[in-house]
């Protein structure tokens, strides 16, 4: 039996292609003392495995990434045989993980096994953090989201029902993702910004303006949800995917003063700073899961073989919700 992973061979200009990857096959490695060999089920692409394309991930050498799997072979007493654990050595069929490389999964009976990489994994704890931390989101509150068909925008809406917030207000890419973030995810409002400027559009979805903003894209969404944000408004920046294929980014143009006259807010964030958070997750999410108030919005591939084509598929917004790749057995 070999192993297979897959490295990145070149640095892309604009979008990335298959050519830019390949597939490696190796011997399954045996863990050393210390270690635990995991067989992966679940990989998890995200937009900002193309901003590491850039420079952060080496050519030629494995890629990272989050993953869930199984213990296979163990010579680690913390890490026994059977256990299912998260990891961030995805992007291969199999990965030696340490007992610090690694945490092992909670069993919820009911709750799937996706889900800790979507709404109980780095996005669901992403839109957690930027709706209970970052936003500090009010009761009432209005939220505009941007990417709001992805993994992150659609569970920052349904976080933010379950939290008391007022209008939900989203942007798609397609018709047909905004019929389903209507109709399925329940933002009160949404439209595709291919049809028209986002501030007008934002305009018409908004009439009364929002109270808070979170922003996965930047660029026009940005400068228009400055313009739509009410007195002490909040801008939860999370990701620039406007950018991430882009070599010179358009700058963002809107009036500074209305960061100063409206009292406004504006903080990023990364995930990785706010892991204490996870089990505060868990308490919140994993009831809603089993009760049926809280649905996961994945796009599933099946494969391994196919997480490039699931990636490209992604950073073209063919997805709805998180995307994964299943482990085709």
């Amino acid at each position: 039996m070999t192993a297979l992973t897959v490295h990145q061979t070149a640095r892309p200009t604009g979008f990335p292609t298959p050519e830019h990857f390949r597939f490696v096959a190796s011997p399954i490695p045996e863990p050393a003392p210390g270690t635990a060999l995991v067989e992966n089920l679940y990989w998890s692409v995200d937009p900002y495995h193309r901003e590491m394309m850039d420079g952060d991930f080496a050519l030629h050498a494995p890629l990272e990434g989050r993953a869930l799997g199984r213990v296979v072979a163990s010579r680690e007493p913390s890490l026994p045989e059977g256990e299912l654990v998260f990891h961030r050595k995805g992007w291969r069929t199999h990965s030696l993980v340490t007992a610090t490389e690694s945490r092992r999964l909670p069993r919820y009976e009911g709750v799937p096994l996706s889900a800790h990489l979507s709404v109980l994994g780095g996005t669901g704890l992403t839109a957690y953090v930027a709706l209970t931390r970052i936003a500090r989101l009010r009761a009432g509150d209005d939220v505009f989201v941007s990417a709001a068909a992805g993994g992150v925008g659609t569970a920052t809406a349904r976080f933010a029902r379950l939290l008391g917030a007022g209008r939900l207000i989203g942007s798609a890419g397609s018709p047909a993702k905004v019929r389903h973030l209507t109709e399925r995810v329940g933002y009160d409002a949404a439209f595709d910004y291919h049809e028209g400027p986002v501030v007008g559009l934002l305009t018409n979805a908004a009439p009364d303006g929002v109270d808070v903003f979170v922003d996965n894209v930047g660029g026009e969404h940005l400068a228009a949800a400055i313009s739509a944000l009410r007195d002490r408004g909040r801008v939860v920046r999370v990701g620039t995917v406007a950018q991430y294929n882009t070599p010179v980014a358009p700058p963002v143009v809107f009036d500074h003063a209305d960061v100063v006259e409206k009292s406004l807010r504006l903080e990023g964030f990364l995930v990785r700073d706010h892991t204490d958070v996870q089990q505060e997750l868990y308490e919140f999410a994993v009831p809603r899961l089993l009760d049926g108030t809280l649905t996961p919005d994945e796009t599933v591939v099946d494969g391994f073989d196919r997480i490039v084509e699931a990636f490209l598929l992604m950073l073209r917004g063919g997805n709805i919700g998180k995307t994964l790749v299943r482990a085709a057995s």
